[in-house]
C-alpha cells in the first residue's frame, strides 16, 4: 500500500474518530428534589447521543453536543431542559389525581369543559385521555400509514387535540394518553394475518364481539408504538398502555406457541420496546393491569406477571375496582363493603411481590355502579374510601374510572376521614378459601346516551 494510502487510513480510522469525540461537550451537574432540596439518585438523563443515571450523590455526567436534555424519574414530572454548564436540575414532585375522558366523551365539548371544571373545583390535577379505543379507532389525526389502511381514522373524536392539549397545559393539568393495544377490531379485521384466530382458523371475537390483534406479532407492536410516539411528540406527559395482555381464553391460535414463558416474554418485550423508543421524548410510560395480578406470582394465562412488568414501565396501574373482586380479598369477602381494604391490601401485596416502592404504582379506582354484589352506586363514601387507601399506601396518585366519563362534583367533594393502612399481612393463609379473581374489565367504549 502506498504511503499516502496509509495516511488516509490512519486519518479516517484513528484520528477522525478521536477528533469527533473531542468535539463532544461534557455535561455535568446534579439533580435535586425541588421541594425538599434532597439530592436524587437514579434519575434518567438523556440526550440524542448519550444517556446516564444520577449517582448516589445526585451527580451525573454526559458527553454530548446536544442543546437539550431529557430528565425523568418516577414520582416527578418529566422535563426537557436546555443545556448549561454546570447543569443543576430541580425536579418537581407530582402526584396525579386523575379523571378519565373516554373516546366518545372527547367528542363533546360540554363533557370536556365539565371535566376541566371538576378538576378546578376539586383540586384534581390530571386527565387520562383515550387516544386509541378497543375497536381500533384513533382519536387524533395520525400519520401512521397502517392506521389509514385499516380504517382507524374514520371516526376522530379529538380533531383539535393540539389545541386541547395546550389548553390543559395552561391549566396545569398532567396529561395521560391511553392507548388500547392488543384489543383492536380495526387492525384484526382488516389485517387478518395480524389477528388472533380460533383453532379452526376463524377470526376470534371476545364477549363484546371485538377481535384482537396477535400480541406475538412485531408488526402489531410497531403499529401501536408508532401511535404512541405521535402522542408523545404532541406533548403528552405520559403514555398509558391498556389491554397489554393475551385474551383470557386458552383454545386460540397465535403466531407462536401459547406458553406461559412466551406470553410473558411477548408482553414485556412490547413494553420494553415501547419504553426504549419513547425515551427520546419527555414522557413517562405506564401499563394497566388486572387487579388480581397484584396477588399472583404467575401470569394467569394472560402474560401479565407482576415482577417482570415492573421493569418494563415507569408506573403500573392495577384496576382495583372492588366490584372486580367477586370473592373479595383475604379476610374481606364482600369487596364493596370493604373498598378501603381491597385497595390498601392489593397495593401492599404488589410492593411485597416486586420489592418496589409504592410510588411505582398508580391504581384505577371505581367510580361506577357495582355489578357483582348489591348493585350499589359508588358515591363519595365508596370513592373516597378507595382514595384514602391509595394515599395511605403512598402510591403515585390514582385515577377514577367511569366508562362514560360521568363524574359529579358531589361525589368528589365530600370529605371522608383518612383511614390508616393496616399493615397486617394480607396474604392468603393455609386453608383460606378466598379465590382472587377479577371477572370483568368494564367496557370503555360505549357511546354517550
Amino acid at each position: 500500500m502506498k504511503s499516502y494510502h496509509w495516511i488516509l487510513f490512519a486519518f479516517f480510522i484513528i484520528i477522525l474518530p478521536t477528533y469527533a469525540a473531542a468535539e463532544l461537550n461534557p455535561i455535568f451537574g446534579t439533580v435535586r428534589d425541588a421541594q425538599t432540596d434532597t439530592l436524587l439518585t437514579h434519575v434518567e438523563l438523556r440526550t440524542n447521543d448519550d444517556f446516564t443515571f444520577s449517582n448516589e450523590n445526585g451527580a451525573f455526567q454526559l458527553s454530548s453536543d446536544a442543546a437539550e436534555i431529557i430528565v425523568k424519574a418516577p414520582g416527578y414530572r418529566p422535563q426537557k431542559v436546555p443545556v448549561t454548564f454546570p447543569l443543576h436540575l430541580r425536579l418537581q414532585p407530582f402526584t396525579p389525581k386523575a379523571l378519565y375522558l373516554s373516546y366518545w366523551a372527547a367528542d363533546s365539548h360540554d363533557r370536556r369543559e365539565q371535566l376541566q371544571h371538576l378538576i378546578d373545583e376539586t383540586g384534581m390535577n390530571a386527565l387520562v385521555i383515550d387516544l386509541k379505543s378497543s375497536r381500533g379507532d384513533i382519536a387524533f389525526r395520525s400519520q401512521v400509514p397502517l392506521a389509514k389502511a385499516v380504517g382507524a381514522q374514520r371516526v376522530r373524536t379529538l380533531k383539535d387535540l393540539p389545541e386541547f392539549l395546550a389548553e390543559l397545559k395552561r391549566q396545569g393539568v398532567y396529561t395521560i394518553g391511553r392507548i388500547v393495544v392488543f384489543k383492536d377490531a380495526a387492525l384484526a379485521k382488516n389485517r387478518r394475518d395480524l389477528a388472533v384466530h380460533t383453532l379452526d382458523g376463524y377470526l376470534w371475537e371476545d364477549r363484546e364481539k371485538i377481535s384482537w390483534s396477535d400480541p406475538f406479532n412485531p408488526e402489531v407492536w410497531d403499529y401501536n408504538i408508532n401511535i404512541a410516539k405521535e402522542a408523545a411528540a404532541l406533548g403528552f406527559d405520559e403514555i398509558q398502555f391498556d389491554y397489554i395482555r393475551f385474551p383470557a381464553k386458552s383454545d386460540l391460535m397465535f403466531s407462536r406457541d401459547n406458553t406461559g414463558a412466551n406470553r410473558v416474554a411477548a408482553i414485556n418485550g412490547f413494553l420494553q420496546r415501547a419504553k426504549q423508543q419513547l425515551a427520546e421524548y419527555p414522557v413517562m410510560t405506564s401499563a394497566n393491569i388486572f387487579g388480581y395480578i397484584c396477588w399472583k406470582h404467575k401470569d394467569q394465562k394472560i402474560g401479565q406477571k407482576l415482577v417482570d412488568l415492573a421493569e418494563s414501565v415507569d408506573y403500573l396501574s392495577p384496576m382495583l375496582y372492588p366490584s372486580g373482586f367477586p370473592h373479595g380479598v383475604p379476610n374481606h369477602t364482600n369487596s364493596v363493603e370493604n373498598s378501603y381494604e381491597v385497595v390498601a391490601h392489593s397495593l401492599k401485596k404488589a410492593s411485597q411481590l416486586t420489592g418496589l416502592s409504592a410510588v411505582r404504582f398508580r391504581p384505577w379506582l371505581q367510580a361506577f355502579k357495582d355489578y357483582a354484589f348489591d348493585r350499589r352506586s359508588f358515591t363519595a363514601t365508596e370513592i373516597h374510601a378507595q382514595i384514602n387507601a391509595s394515599d395511605a399506601s403512598g402510591s403515585h396518585g390514582w385515577m377514577l374510572w367511569n366508562a362514560a366519563s360521568r363524574f359529579s362534583l358531589a361525589g368528589l367533594q365530600q370529605a371522608i376521614p383518612l383511614g390508616e393502612l393496616n399493615l397486617v399481612d394480607a396474604s392468603p393463609k393455609p386453608g383460606d378459601s378466598t379465590i382472587l379473581t377479577q371477572t370483568k374489565e368494564p367496557d370503555e367504549n360505549y357511546p354517550l346516551l
